[in-house]
């Protein structure tokens, strides 16, 4: 049976799903780095959730690295069009990525000039600037952004370039919008919950574990408000509709909402991943000396942010909706690669899963034991 390129497309916009939903999760890597503060009062404190998170960071690093990677290779239109062209918005996010790699390598580094504190505030603007500024860039996928799309230009001599940006921010002006926003800081705090989970199962001292007790409500109850708010906002929002025969793009009213009546199994994944996550938080904060909320909280972060994405992508709908010329909306079928290129990066990703089970498994071999105060003590490599 030979497979049509709708086939691939549809595929393709899957394994991009389950990156964005993997990067998602990890960013408990992030939201660590916010907390060091407030949960150690001691330095040896602050060593141990350093060397937790350090033991992770480059899984975070390297999913997002991948994201990019397979969005180039599979929708390329995509990526020069916001790449291209809200690029202030995109370094942005890649300097507060690359100044965590700095801190990690160089922290503890005896004789580096910085200082340590300095490397601490670098992990602290990672983990508010990069999260938040990921948030608003996602929030895109359905608020839209100032592009025009012309595939003719592309055979113009003196300029061929098929997107233009419509305004001279290139990207900064999404942080303005505050459905955006909005996003951002869900994901803000969602990062946090999801650190104060892993320290719980990773560190085994009793003072990080009250704390991180105590600070779990804290940030899980601004979550879940941001967390509705945004939901109900982009339910209840118009959004864009390509007709599947002319490929003509029109305005649809509750758009996302009908996604999930019309690919239902979405939405059962949407709400099971709601219901895992507000598990992980209720039975942490209320029931003392259960340490294994990290993993439910992790599969329903998965699970919700897969939704998310195929409403934003599936059921004939543009991923990156033009708010300047509706036309000129991005989706599966108008941005993706060549049937051939398609076909060929498929057959590499069939490596995918063997990658995911080294993961896991070097994830396991790192967390058999966990972190404690006499390890700290005793180890000589520390981040």
């Amino acid at each position: 049976m030979e497979l049509t390129i709708s086939f691939y497309q549809h595929y393709w916009w899957l394994l991009i799903s389950v990156l964005g939903a993997l990067l998602v999760f990890l960013l408990f890597v992030q939201g660590g780095q916010t907390m060091l503060s407030s949960l150690a009062k001691k330095p040896v404190e602050k060593t141990m959730l350093v060397n937790s998170l350090g033991r992770k960071w480059e899984y975070t690093f390297t999913t997002l690295v991948v994201f990019g990677g397979a969005f180039f290779a599979s929708f390329p239109l995509f990526y020069s069009t916001s790449f291209g062209g809200a690029y202030w918005l995109w370094m942005a996010i890649l300097f507060s990525f690359v100044i965590q790699a700095v801190s990690y390598e160089y922290r503890s580094k005896k004789g580096n000039f910085l200082g340590m504190k300095t490397y601490d505030t670098f992990l602290l603007i990672n983990g508010v600037v990069g999260v938040t500024l990921l948030g608003v860039a996602v929030g895109t996928f359905f608020s839209g952004a100032d592009f025009r799309v012309d595939k003719e230009n592309l055979f113009d001599v003196a300029m061929p370039v098929i997107s233009t940006w419509e305004n001279p921010w290139h990207g900064l002006e999404a942080v303005a919008d505050w459905r955006n926003l909005l996003l951002g800081v869900t994901l803000f705090f969602l990062a946090r919950v999801q650190a104060l989970l892993y320290f719980i199962n990773n560190i085994d001292d009793e003072n990080i574990y009250h704390r991180s007790r105590r600070h779990l409500l804290y940030n899980a109850v601004p979550f879940v408000v941001f967390f509705l708010t945004f939901v109900a906002v982009t339910l209840c929002a118009d959004g864009y509709q390509v007709d599947s025969e002319t490929a003509e793009v029109s305005v649809r009213p509750f758009k996302y909402f009908y996604n999930f009546v019309e690919m239902p199994w979405a939405l059962i994944m949407f709400l099971l991943g709601v219901v895992a996550v507000l598990y992980a938080i209720v039975r942490t904060a209320f029931f003392a000396r259960w340490r294994c909320g990290i993993w439910y909280s992790g599969m329903g972060t998965i699970l919700v942010v897969l939704a998310l994405f195929f409403i934003a992508g599936y059921n004939h709908t543009p991923y990156y909706p033009s708010n300047v010329d509706m036309q000129s909306s991005l989706t599966i079928v108008n941005s993706s690669s060549s049937l051939f290129t398609l076909q060929v990066m498929s057959i590499v990703s069939l490596l995918i899963p063997f990658v995911l089970l080294y993961i896991v498994w070097a994830w396991r071999a790192m967390d058999r034991k966990s972190i404690t105060e006499e390890e700290m003590n005793d180890n000589e490599h520390l981040y």
